[in-house]
């Protein structure tokens, strides 16, 4: 009852049938995620955290907790008079330090422990004994260790019986010795080691941040990272992160996935297309041409059709010998740019529900505004991806059944004034809509704008 109950609220915070395949995705049977929890996040904000570990575990999840215990740790040294050094920006473990962090790592993850147990889900606090160690060949560090071995039968076990493992950073070499390890280092291992799916950081900020302060909401690591690191879009602490995420992923299967975010935020950030994080994916290159060129026109035909719910024009692609086409992924996102005269329109912006999931609209958007520097186009008023439009835009007009959006025009009202009068001058490249068995529809749906569902998972450029 409980889990029908979670999942009628995450069908009200997204649409079902988004939240439902993100749930096919992400749980069953051998499935595991992994979360990453910072022990600020625990001294901090616990009660969110332990809500969001029982909410992961109720719809499915089957969350497998790595925590941290840095500023407890601080605190514990400061408090027994331990002298503490760093090298590298790396605190320096000696024995005093190592006995002071098990002693922290096991009193964090019993807090964290109970906390879960509160909220009715079982917790198993596993401090030691999943992470075999050798010790690493930086001697200056003492006591810490690199990962050799996971040891993943008591996970297993925990997970079968309906509790939630949390496991402390810390390594067992092979003569007993216990050997400090970081915790991110330890979550990467621990992920590999169960082929996880989904691996989560809960973090305060909620996501990578930007220059700004403003959450990156997808990183596409094929397309997008080299061009982020190259422009210092992301730098120090979050690049070192996003590299050591896009290594991750290029050990996991392909479509396993890395999200960045808050725990108030994670059901919106795991469930829904719009997300509230950062997703980050292995991804593949955005292929830009002129022209269809060697393209499958029949992929290309259905993939429009599919996100725009109707049936395009049989003499629509000839019309595209000059334009500018994106296809990203296997024919899961596609971008069709027109040279006019005010500037580059945007006549066609299609994304399958598979590009919608794995963040490619939004590296797909990033290529086209890197290559274009000004765009116009235009929107059903109805469409419900005007949102999404709306907060990528620099301005937008309403006319009659139309939207017309548009960025980099410098506030030039003549230049704006001829981009929205000739993107209403264009007439339809759509006609019937497709039924949902397959066959066109003579019917309009009320407003003259694509079926709703569609409109709902859909960029739709008319």
């Amino acid at each position: 009852m409980l889990r029908e109950i979670v999942l009628n609220l995450l069908h009200n915070l997204g649409g079902r049938a988004e939240v439902d395949r993100y749930l096919r995705e992400y749980t069953g049977a051998g499935r595991y995620a992994v979360v990453k929890v910072g022990g600020g996040l625990i001294a901090d904000d616990l009660e969110e955290l332990a809500s969001a570990l029982v909410f992961m575990h109720h719809v499915g999840l089957t969350p497998v907790v790595v925590h941290g215990g840095g500023p407890q740790l601080t605190e514990e040294l400061a408090a027994s008079g331990v002298e503490t050094t760093f090298v590298d920006g790396l605190r320096v473990t000696t024995p005093e330090v190592l006995a002071a962090a098990q002693r922290v790592f096991q009193r964090v993850g019993a807090q964290l422990a109970d906390a879960i147990d509160g909220r009715g889900v079982r917790a198993r606090p596993l401090p030691t004994g999943v992470f075999e160690a050798i010790p690493t060949t930086r001697s200056e560090l003492g006591h810490v260790g690199e990962v050799s071995g996971v040891l993943t039968e008591a996970i297993t076990r925990a997970s079968e019986r309906g509790q939630l493992p949390i496991l402390s950073p810390v390594g067992t070499t092979a003569d007993g010795k216990l050997l400090n390890i970081n915790a991110d280092t330890a979550t990467r291992a621990l992920a590999l080691a169960l082929n996880a799916t989904k691996v989560i950081y809960l973090t305060p900020t909620g996501g990578i941040l930007d220059p700004d302060g403003a959450i990156i909401p997808a990183v596409n690591c094929s397309e997008d990272l080299p061009g982020m690191l190259e422009s210092g879009l992301v730098s120090g602490g979050m690049a070192r992160k996003l590299v050591e995420i896009r290594d991750l992923l290029g050990e996991l299967d392909e479509h396993a996935s890395v999200s960045i975010t808050s725990p108030a935020k994670i059901a919106r950030e795991l469930f829904t297309h719009r997300g509230s994080g950062t997703l980050v994916r292995r991804g593949r290159p955005i292929r830009a041409q002129t022209g269809l060129g060697d393209l499958d026109r029949e992929r290309v035909t259905a993939l429009l059709e599919q996100s725009f719910g109707r049936r395009l024009d049989p003499t629509y692609l000839d019309t595209l010998q000059e334009a500018k086409v994106y296809v990203g992924g296997d024919y899961a996102a596609i971008a069709i740019l027109k040279q006019r005269g005010p500037g580059w329109y945007l006549d066609k912006l299609g994304l399958s529900e598979r590009a919608q999931g794995i963040g490619l609209g939004a590296s797909l958007w990033n290529r086209i505004r890197r290559d274009h520097p000004a765009l116009y186009w235009r929107s059903r008023s109805a469409n419900e991806a005007n949102k999404w439009y709306l907060g990528r835009a620099d301005g937008m007009q309403r006319a009659g059944e139309w939207i017309v959006f548009w960025y980099g025009l410098d506030n030039d009202r003549g230049k704006i004034e001829a981009c929205v009068q000739d993107a209403l001058s264009l007439g339809h490249s759509f006609g019937a809509l497709i039924a949902p068995d397959g066959d066109a529809s003579i019917a309009e749906p009320k407003g003259g704008t694509a079926n709703s569902n569609k409109a709902k998972e859909t960029a739709d450029v008319g």
